[in-house]
């Protein structure tokens, strides 16, 4: 159901024919006659078939209008109206009266409705616009007399429309900022926000999307063509010289710029569309607000996040519980068949299978615990080479070629069997974009380099795929992000991601001719060798 508008008009002047004529304007009177038998009882008197009245059937609002001739009276009205709940919209006020005149008069009435539009109808002020804007508030309006019917029409609709606008807002604003985490999803609800700033502002232009600590821009929404109106990067390189708040609203010329978090809008004003004080600052409460409800439906993300991830540890726990034995048994069996003198190469694979399994069963529940990793002296080759031959049981895997170049014997001070992982996961996620995508001469390689500098060692993985899809590129090792993949849980760059940073590395991703990871980790102090 549509919400009635506030309609409610007061007019405060020292004359009774100003205060009489503009109510008239508002609240015409002739509807009061029956035009129908007029129009009838002229045809017979004129012979015309012309009417002499028509029907009223304009967009205009039905107008309440209350009048007061000077500004102390007005300003009971004010009061008044306020404790009945039933506050003004719009108030026409003379600038020139006995006793207050109407700036006095405005600075009182501000003092208990900040509010209401206040338009400034006189032939005569001594005062400036500034002055007037500086006491009265941006919500105000100035019209010299004398003035035409339109005029006042047009005033007073505009007036009420505006003022409608702000009370919506407001309301809007103690929705969001009370909704409940369950109750709203991130995606569904950035695109509301997006579309009630754009009602709001009155613009058909606006983008909203990620702006990153690199300051790159991840388009997620937009309305209309507004891509096709401004240059993106051409903004954030002037949002770069500015100190913007965490939530903040900037005006850029004819855009706006509203940051929420990591979250902005850019909206494109239309031509000579300038925003009042208070409707400056009611966007940047909403803004406030609107930020407030994203963080709750990120938090509440990343809780059904970590409630799958503890449903899956407890069923990976309890398969590891009745697959150990079986496990087990697979080395066992090996051990007699070589001992009963049967020599076959499937022994040894049948040996590094089940190890691989335990392996891979003790990292992710590490993952999921978020266990302390072990650290001992690692060779960076070992580690490099073992990672790839984890890789060699998928029947799939002789399809690609991977090359190396690992410089020098670096040794890192790490958990061997989760730097394992790591190059298993990334060379793995490689594999699958390769051989899902059809790539002509499948190729990947793994290239490492010391720097003495730092005292690090980076580690470079890539590709000649088609590259990580833009949609998930900055959150692609977040947990369960995956896309246009045959396999995988959305878990194995997660993990890579965990297990990196653990060791005091950094892990980052782009697309350069295909994917390209880059892995940096500490280097383990001079002159210690393998226990």
């Amino acid at each position: 159901m549509r919400e009635t508008i506030n309609t409610s008009v007061l007019v405060i002047d020292d004359e009774e024919m100003v205060r009489d004529n503009i109510e008239d304007i508002l609240v015409p009177r002739h509807h009061i006659y029956d035009s129908g038998r007029i129009n009838a009882a002229a045809n017979i008197l004129f012979d015309t078939p012309q009417p002499v009245l028509t029907s009223s059937t304009s967009n205009i609002p039905n107008f309440i209008v209350h009048k007061a001739a000077n500004g102390m009276e007005g300003l009971e009205m004010v009061k008044k109206s306020i404790l009945a709940n039933k506050p003004y919209a719009v108030i026409f006020l003379d600038m020139r009266m006995p006793g207050w005149d109407g700036l006095e008069t405005a600075i009182e009435i501000r003092k208990y409705d900040n509010k209401v539009e206040i338009i400034f109808v006189t032939a005569f002020s001594d005062r400036s616009i500034s002055d007037i804007v500086a006491n009265a508030g941006q919500n105000i309006g100035y019209h010299c007399k004398p003035y035409a019917s339109e005029e006042i029409i047009q005033l007073a609709t505009k007036a009420v429309t505006d003022y409608g606008k702000l009370r919506n807002l407001e309301r809007l604003i103690e929705i969001i900022s009370s909704i409940n985490l369950e109750e709203h999803q991130l995606n569904p609800l950035l695109h509301n926000i997006l579309d009630q700033l754009a009602l709001y502002i009155d613009t058909d232009m606006a983008l909203l999307g990620k702006l990153h600590d690199d300051y790159t821009y991840e388009k997620i929404f937009s309305i209309g063509t507004i891509e096709e109106k401004i240059d993106v990067e051409q903004l954030i390189t002037k949002i770069k010289s500015i100190d913007i708040a965490v939530e903040e609203v900037v005006l850029m010329d004819d855009i706006i710029l509203a940051k929420m978090d990591n979250y902005s809008i850019f909206a494109v004003l239309k031509k000579d569309h300038k925003l009042k004080t208070e409707k400056l600052y009611l966007l940047k409460l909403f803004v406030q607000n609107a930020a407030k409800a994203v963080r709750n439906a990120e938090l509440h993300e990343k809780l059904l996040q970590k409630e799958k991830l503890s449903a899956i540890g407890k069923a990976v726990g309890m398969m590891m519980h009745d697959l150990r034995s079986p496990i087990q048994s697979l080395k066992i069996i090996a051990e007699m068949m070589r001992e009963e003198n049967v020599q076959n190469e499937w022994l040894d694979v049948i040996d590094m299978c089940g190890k691989q399994v335990s392996e891979i069963f003790e990292d992710f529940l590490d993952f999921i615990n978020v266990n302390p990793i072990k650290k001992s002296p690692v060779h960076l080759h070992e580690i490099i080479e073992d990672g790839i031959k984890m890789t060699e049981s998928r029947s799939d895997v002789t399809q690609v070629i991977i090359d190396r170049n690992i410089s020098g014997d670096t040794v890192i001070w790490g958990d061997k069997s989760k730097l394992k992982r790591v190059v298993m996961n990334v060379v793995n996620n490689a594999i699958d974009a390769l051989l899902d995508h059809k790539v002509k001469a499948p190729h990947i390689s793994i290239v490492t380099e010391a720097n003495e500098i730092n005292n690090t060692v980076v580690i470079q993985i890539r590709d000649n795929g088609p590259g990580i899809p833009p949609s998930i590129i900055k959150t692609l090792f977040d947990p369960f992000i995956t896309k246009e993949k045959s396999n995988g849980t959305g878990l194995g760059l997660a993990i890579v991601k965990q297990y990196v940073t653990a060791h005091g590395g950094t892990v980052s991703v782009e697309n350069n001719d295909g994917a390209f990871f880059t892995i940096i980790l500490p280097v383990s102090s001079a002159g210690i060798e393998d226990n």
